[in-house]
């Protein structure tokens, strides 16, 4: 049987991503629109809009199908705010997603890309299958179930994350790149991530394979492309086998898997090369303003006539004072 050609998106996946990090879920449309159509989902909710990149692409879909979109989003960015304000098929709710998930209507999916933290992702797992147990829970997907975030916390706010599974955060103390689970100098910024990686109740997908490790006939899937998309569904849902045949080729992948690795290897080496060379220019700046000081310094013209005097009568001339000539001439490169 052929397959019908995909719809052809409407997609900046950078609008909001000036250094193309490929930080929005929007990159895996493809793959996500499918998975949507093939529940039937006519109510999306999508955790953690930010300023909307993906939620523009939602609703579009959503115009196309007849389906609703609902944005949780306690600090939506205005481009957000706007486009809930210019289209009928979003409504955005100004709510953690710990206080809206338990209120909201039942969703037919869920996205999760909220606060990338154990406790928060398993609380907002916790609080969708209370209300939609076995074979009702809605598709879930998820963004960073891969590096960074996958088995290393951040938080939005960590003082609102219970003491008992709060990681030691990393503050301005290094960055972090594939393959050390500590922190390195001229790393990736995460000021806000856990220290370390690994170990119990750290990341993103600990969370969602801890989720589906504790429920019955559920099935993971991940795609190891821009920072990792997850998806879980129940085995029994009507719709299960169509999900399956979405997705299966995609699963842990090994060739996305290597070229994933890859991107956030250039990703983290390119930072450290930036850091590298603001230093540079930083120190440069410095020695140039010692030197410019030196230039305007009586104290320096009188070195440089004492030693062209000493010079004319053949004295020290083998400790001649650098003159401002060639201070001059190094300044100007």
């Amino acid at each position: 049987m052929t397959r019908p050609p995909a719809p052809q998106l409407d997609l900046d996946p950078y609008l909001h991503d000036p250094d193309r990090w490929g930080v929005s879920l929007a990159q895996v449309s493809e793959l996500m629109l499918p998975c949507l159509d093939a529940v039937g989902a006519r109510r999306v909710v999508e955790v953690g809009a930010f300023a909307g990149d993906l939620t523009r692409v939602l609703v579009d879909w959503a115009a196309r199908t007849g389906a609703g979109v609902q944005a949780i989003d306690p600090s939506p960015q205005p481009d957000l705010v706007a486009l809930a304000e210019a289209r009928e098929e979003l409504e955005l709710v100004q709510e953690t997603s710990l206080a809206a998930l338990p209120v909201i209507e039942r969703p037919d999916a869920v996205i999760l890309d909220g606060d990338h933290n154990y406790f928060t992702v398993s609380e907002e797992l916790r609080l969708i299958a209370e209300r939609a147990p076995g074979a009702e829970l809605p598709l879930l997907m998820f963004h960073d179930v891969c590096w960074p975030h996958a088995r290393r916390d951040d938080y939005f706010a960590a003082e609102l994350i219970p003491e008992d599974f709060r990681q030691p955060v990393a503050g301005g103390g290094g960055g972090i790149v594939p393959g050390d689970p500590g922190l390195r100098t001229g790393g990736l910024p995460y000021p806000r991530s856990a220290a370390r990686e690994g170990g119990p109740r750290n990341g993103v997908l600990t969370a969602v394979e801890d989720f589906v490790a504790a429920h019955d006939a559920l099935r993971l899937v991940v795609v190891p492309a821009f920072f990792g998309f997850g998806v879980v569904w129940h085995r029994d849902a009507a719709w299960a086998p169509e999900v399956a045949r979405i997705l299966d080729p995609w699963d842990r992948n090994p060739l996305l898997e290597r070229l994933e690795a890859n991107r956030v290897h250039q990703l983290a080496q390119a930072h450290v090369r930036a850091t590298e060379v603001r230093a540079a220019r930083e120190r440069q700046a410095r020695q140039e303003a010692v030197l410019r000081r030196l230039l305007e310094s009586s104290a320096f013209a009188l070195a440089e006539r004492l030693s062209r005097l000493r010079e004319r009568a053949g004295v020290g001339t083998e400790h001649a004072v650098v003159s401002k000539a060639e201070l001059r001439r190094a300044l100007e490169g």
